[in-house]
């Protein structure tokens, strides 16, 4: 039985733009924006941004962007962070909602490990098993939505090894089984071109057109033959040949343009807009449909989501499941002054592969709980819940083979990446350290971000300090109680060097840490559990 998504006029949004606050103004300004997508994570649903505000009442349609769900983990998607971007939606009076196909935490109860986060969007393995968790997860956040969830493809630089389907095979099944729609990244498909080898056309070809909500357009760049994702760079003309070739399957319902950094002046971004919209034009299967301009979300412009109607997928796994891996974001946040919500507290994706979160301010204050990770960006990283409880007793996920099997691979790859463990086997220990490196300089991006006194006490060293901190040592609570871990590690090892920088170090430590620093003995007590987490 097919649950493939039916897209009505309802959903046809034309020309957007990510909204991000540092272009907030220029955003407003542009013409011809029927809608933006704004980084869930980022957006407090009780303190909207004035910039959001003015948009809607424009009637501009917001799509809240998430990054920190982790659909496509071992694990089921948190119960706080599915309400969280169930507000945002309410909030916005959005029409659909959109994630990622990805893991973005790993370890914990079903490893019986400690918890690791990636403050990254990392891919999932198509395999049967993975289809499978990943097939549950997206019913289980559709259930608690109250709108339609699209789910977004996602740029790697590393292979999983054994793989049992194509990217477009892997999605194609997963919108049948679920009715998911589907979110296509153009430069994702480009990135995987030059980073996987994986054919975009043929991608094309396999994924079910119809179920396209949108598609994401952006800029990255290629160093040493890596093709890196970054959003801080103009959208190239390999991207949009992957757009144009998209255009003739389907008249996408809308199309997003997407940037997160180094922010060029309105005058680029509108030609880029342009540049999206003369692409568009070409021959292809019709013309783009009138977009739905601010529609609030009701019974006529959002259909029933699914409320279970699915066919499930089988209680066990069809064929062999990834076993040669021997092991293997938003919750509530503070606000800023301009009212965007920090999503450094969980998985911020950013670096090449994703989009960053955007870091929301200095560090100020104590330090956020430990509670839910979130890489930035569009753009993420916490550390994950403690317990993993069903509504009678334990998760059943604590006991489902498949989860098992994919939580061990998933915990020994993100090992690898940020707690220098040895690479599983079958993958590519070369890229595997261009991911390591990317994830590191991720890290101290945001870092910087949320804590820009750390950069300026440090001067030049700083960059090289934080990297070589990172290498062995994986976030335990988002990006916030890294910049103070970072600290902590450097005065424990009596740095910086300069006695002026190390005393405004210190002061700056306690003032967000404590009283004072922590002593011998808990300082020994924690070079040994690093030693313990870096084997």
């Amino acid at each position: 039985m097919s649950h493939a998504p039916q897209l009505g006029n309802a959903h046809r949004l034309g020309i957007g733009i990510g909204w991000r606050p540092e272009i907030a103004e220029a955003v407003e300004a542009l013409p011809g924006i029927d809608w933006v997508e704004a980084v869930a994570e980022n957006v407090c649903p009780d303190h909207l941004p004035d910039s959001l505000v003015r948009l809607r009442a424009r009637g501009v349609t917001v799509v809240p962007h998430g990054v920190s769900l982790g659909l496509g983990g071992a694990g089921r998607p948190d119960t706080k962070r599915l309400t969280d971007l169930a507000e945002r939606a309410e909030a916005l009076g959005s029409p659909l909602i959109t994630e990622h196909i990805a893991f973005v935490r790993a370890g914990g109860p079903l490893t019986a490990s400690p918890a690791l986060e990636a403050g990254h969007l990392l891919p999932v393995p198509r395999t049967k098993d993975a289809l499978r968790v990943l097939c549950e997860n997206v019913r289980i956040a559709q259930d608690c939505l109250p709108v339609p969830l699209a789910v977004e493809n996602i740029a790697a630089l590393i292979n999983w090894p054994d793989e049992e389907m194509t990217e477009g095979q892997f999605l194609a099944e997963l919108v049948e089984r679920t009715g998911v729609r589907l979110l296509i990244d153009v430069a994702n498909l480009h990135t995987n071109h030059v980073n996987r080898g994986e054919d975009p056309a043929t991608a094309l070809d396999q994924l079910p057109v119809e179920a396209i909500a949108y598609v994401h357009v952006a800029g990255g760049i290629e160093r040493d033959g890596v093709w890196h994702d970054t959003h801080a760079h103009p959208v190239s003309e390999p991207v949009l040949a992957v757009l144009a070739e998209l255009r003739s399957r389907v008249s996408p319902p809308g199309v997003l343009l997407e940037r997160d950094d180094n922010f060029p002046p309105p005058a680029e971004l509108s030609a880029e807009l342009t540049t999206i919209r003369e692409t568009l034009r070409e021959p292809g299967p019709g013309p783009m449909p009138t977009p739905l301009r601010g529609k609030p979300v009701t019974s006529e412009s959002v259909p029933a989501r699914r409320g279970g109607t699915a066919t499930p997928p089988p209680t066990t796994a069809t064929g062999p499941g990834r076993t040669d891996g021997t092991e293997t974001g938003g919750t509530g946040t503070p606000t800023t002054a301009t009212g965007t919500a920090t999503a450094t507290e969980s998985t911020a994706p950013g670096g090449a592969g994703t989009h960053p979160a955007k870091a929301g301010g200095a560090v100020s204050g104590p330090p956020a709980p430990a509670t839910a990770p979130h890489p930035a960006a569009e753009q993420a990283g916490t550390a994950a819940p403690a317990e993993q409880t069903g509504p009678s007793g334990p998760d059943p996920a604590s006991t489902d083979p498949a989860r098992q099997r994919l939580a061990l691979a998933q915990a020994s790859l993100l090992s690898a990446l940020v707690a220098g463990t040895p690479a599983p086997e079958g993958f590519d220990s070369r890229r595997l350290g261009a991911q390591s490196r990317a994830l590191g300089a991720k890290r101290a991006e945001v870092v910087a971000k949320v804590a820009p006194e750390l950069p300026r006490i440090l001067g030049d060293g700083y960059r090289a300090a934080f990297l070589a901190y990172a290498k062995s040592r994986p976030m335990r609570g988002g990006y916030r109680r890294d910049a103070l871990d970072f600290a902590e590690h450097l005065l424990i090892g009596d740095l910086p060097e300069d006695p002026a920088a190390r005393r405004e170090l210190t002061q700056w430590w306690r003032d967000r840490s404590g009283a004072r620093p922590p002593s011998r003995a808990v300082r020994i007590a924690r070079v040994a559990r690093a030693v313990l987490v870096g084997r």
